[in-house]
């Protein structure tokens, strides 16, 4: 009896050494991700910490009540600003992308509107009409985000402003990102060396360099067409790094957008933006854009928005904020009736 059980004793010692080095690497595993993933939080947060500026605005002058991206729709406007040891620092730099992003918390979803930077708008900082990235020049992220609710009507919550060494830096950090380019273009590099970046039409990956020369080239065509790549780009961009082989990869990404960002978002307000995120790979983003047309009053260039077409935009982000839709006069629901009729 005695030698049955010493051998039940030695049978379940062998069972669980067994199972102890099938589950040891996943162990293993469990641990180095909980690892990476707490000193990915760490170094974010500090990152994000060392990145704020609130610029004195606690809150939009067109909220009644703060709001709190864990329970409210919320906008953030997106600068990219053209900065470099030749056209100066970033808070003296005009800005060559001008994004506005809003949040709906029930839908999960972002809507992506481009801002042409050549949008002849007034500027409250300054007080008359001029190019929309000259706001930037003349009183930094606030003076931008003054003209963009003026010219919108609708609060910006955040921003994030980044520079070009930020948006290649984080390009290549996920080693590039795949793109269609609709057409062969030679276009200055970070460094203005001219047509020192050479993209031949076609879907490709680009590193950062050639991402930047796609993303600032007009030369072929409009300045909208140019803020439509920026969008896809972004978009791009986005997917990339909410992939699962850019994992390992966030710690270069942090490094990247660190030294190169400025943000009023506090790093627990940044994090609640994750649960925008649909089947941990991809955001739901949906694309808009003003049309409009060339203005040129005097010998400066300009683009006119079209008054109609910034209104439907308008009333498309108000929707979306969950915010008061403002009456323009205009009757869009017939027109998108009417549109797609005669498509049909």
């Amino acid at each position: 009896m005695i030698e049955n059980n010493s051998r039940i004793v030695k049978k379940k010692k062998r069972v669980l050494k067994k199972r102890f080095k099938i589950l040891f690497p996943f162990l293993i595993v469990i641990i180095a991700i909980a690892s990476y993933s707490m000193y990915l939080h760490s170094k974010a947060d500090s990152a994000i910490s060392e990145s704020h500026d609130d610029i004195n605005r606690d809150k939009s002058d067109l909220r009644e009540e703060y709001v709190d991206p864990k329970f409210d729709s919320v906008s953030i406007l997106l600068m990219g600003i053209d900065s470099s040891e030749k056209r100066g620092s970033d808070d003296e730099a005009r800005t060559d992308a001008l994004m506005v992003a809003t949040l709906n918390k029930d839908e999960k979803s972002v809507k992506l509107l481009s801002i042409p930077r050549d949008s002849y708008v007034y500027v409250p900082e300054v007080g008359y009409e001029t190019k929309i990235n000259h706001a930037h020049a003349y009183g930094g992220p606030r003076a931008t985000i003054e003209t963009v609710e003026n010219l919108l009507n609708i609060p910006i919550d955040y921003y994030i402003r980044v520079n070009f060494e930020a948006f290649m830096d984080v390009v290549d950090a996920v080693d590039g990102i795949t793109i269609d380019v609709p057409y062969e273009l030679q276009e200055q590099d970070s460094k203005d060396n001219a047509d020192a970046i050479h993209l031949y039409p076609g879907v490709q990956k680009l590193n950062g360099e050639e991402a930047l020369a796609l993303a600032r080239t007009r030369k072929k065509d409009s300045d909208v067409e140019r803020g439509k790549r920026q969008q896809e780009i972004m978009k791009a961009l986005a997917d990339r790094t909410l992939s699962v082989s850019s994992i390992l990869k966030y710690d270069d990404v942090i490094d990247a957008i660190g030294a190169n960002l400025k943000t009023n978002m506090t790093f627990s307000e940044m994090k609640s933006f994750f649960g925008y995120l649909t089947n941990g790979t991809n955001m739901d983003i949906e694309t808009l854009n003003i049309d409009g047309e060339d203005y040129k009053p005097g010998s400066t260039y300009y683009w006119q928005l079209d008054e109609r077409s910034l209104a439907q935009t308008v009333n498309i982000l108000e929707e979306h904020l969950e915010l008061p839709v403002t009456d323009y006069g205009y009757d869009f629901a017939e027109e998108d009736e009417t549109n797609e009729e005669t498509t049909y």
